[in-house]
């Protein structure tokens, strides 16, 4: 499953870390090495966007012009933060967190070794680790992103004919592809793809591959009855 079939290489300065022969999570493993000569290669300041004083920015922080990072945000680096993004009071960027052009990281949401793409929202109380999220994603307040089994073994994915696909990562998230709308309080089990344009419902569970221009709709069964007066 090759990058440029869920995600808009054009929609982000990384294209890099993509390969045509190889399927789009062996970027994953890639993140470290790659961030790591990027920053080696950067001319000048790191730090070129609005700080605020109140931030914790680490070393190997690069910060593009016209980027926005509010009081009490962390990120603790190595990373890469895109022109024009803004990082939001609360967000905790770990190690190996690369993103986009325009895109925001919400209060209480929490990166680690991830790549999003240009306009790329993760607005509340996220957690985005081992994953890839491509342009114009959207993660909605509560969405959680997997990234290891509960048994720690190495992360088998679901194809949509069934099949099973050994992807030899024991940590690996999801892989949302471009303009595809996850609805507050999912979560994306270890090895979630999901293709381009989709809308995942809120309060859903989903695992495994789902194809382009999908709906997944997760309905409940609600009763309501008369309060009884004390």
């Amino acid at each position: 499953m090759e990058a440029r079939s869920l995600l808009d290489l054009s929609q982000t300065d990384h294209a890099d870390l993509f390969s045509d022969d190889q399927p789009v999570w062996s970027a994953l493993p890639q993140i470290k090495d790659y961030l790591k000569a990027k920053l080696a290669r950067v001319e000048g300041s790191l730090l070129r966007g609005d700080i605020d004083e109140r931030a914790l920015i680490g070393e190997q922080v690069f910060i593009a012009a016209d980027a926005i990072v509010e009081a009490n945000a962390v990120i603790k680096g190595p990373a890469w933060i895109g022109a024009g993004t803004v990082v939001r009071s609360g967000a905790y960027v770990r190690e190996n967190v690369i993103v986009g052009d325009g895109c925001v990281l919400g209060n209480s949401s929490e990166f680690k070794n991830c790549l999003l793409f240009n306009s790329c929202e993760v607005p509340h109380f996220n957690y985005v680790g081992d994953s890839i999220l491509g342009y114009k994603g959207h993660l909605g307040a509560g969405v959680i992103c997997s990234n290891v089994r509960l048994d720690r073994k190495s992360i088998r994915l679901r194809d949509t004919d069934g099949s099973r696909i050994d992807t030899g990562l024991r940590k690996f998230g999801a892989i949302v592809g471009d303009g595809t709308e996850v609805g507050c309080n999912s979560v994306l089990s270890p090895g979630t793809i999901l293709g381009r344009d989709c809308i995942i419902y809120p309060c859903t569970h989903w695992s495994g591959v789902l194809a382009e221009k999908q709906i997944v709709k997760n309905t409940q069964s609600l009763e309501s009855v008369p309060r009884e007066k004390k």
